[in-house]
């Protein structure tokens, strides 16, 4: 696992150890970047559910002005918390907790969210909903949805505007419907 582009390219992150443990796959990650490429720069993000921080770190390497990291589990947070010490004058948070205690505590607005749980725990979908109650996305800004297979139904106040496959990973993109 590798930072794919920006000031820190090429830095190899650590990762974890067990099966347990699916980190966001190179490629996905590639075409992930690729997507949100205009929206990383100056943009306020939440890694929700961040394992190593792989998808924060990358949106740091690229020019985001701040980055909240957020896992409950306490080895993610260790691992996380190395890979961070090799980056330089980056603005960021780290809480280690649930993902609903996390976004009742938030009081600023994101531009990016990733909502990467793991797929056994299909909380990513509330997760999508109490960003959507709680207006906790911007305007114009996106929350990114990955699991293993695709969306189906709808989210008050969240409108899907993408779907992307990518072997056995879905990206699902919302944006909310309201304006701020």
């Amino acid at each position: 696992m590798r930072v794919i582009s920006g000031k820190y390219r090429g830095l190899v992150l650590a990762e974890f150890n067990g099966k347990d443990i699916r980190p966001t796959a190179d490629r996905v990650k590639e075409s992930l970047f690729n997507i949100l490429a205009f929206k990383i720069t100056g943009a306020r993000v939440l890694d929700l559910f961040c394992g190593s921080g792989s998808l924060g770190i990358e949106c740091l390497s690229r020019g985001a002005k701040f980055v909240h990291f957020n896992d409950i589990s306490p080895a993610s947070i260790a691992v996380l918390n190395k890979n961070l010490s090799r980056l330089r004058g980056e603005k960021y948070s780290v809480s280690t907790g649930d993902w609903a205690e996390c976004l009742k505590r938030q009081k600023e607005k994101f531009d990016i969210v990733f909502v990467d749980p793991p797929y056994a725990d299909d909380c990513g979908i509330r997760a999508v909903e109490e960003l959507a109650a709680r207006k906790l996305v911007y305007s114009g800004g996106v929350a990114v949805y990955e699991r293993d297979r695709p969306f189906s139904g709808t989210v008050d106040g969240m409108e899907v505007t993408d779907e992307r496959k990518y072997g056995k990973t879905y990206l699902t993109f919302f944006q909310p419907d309201h304006i701020i």
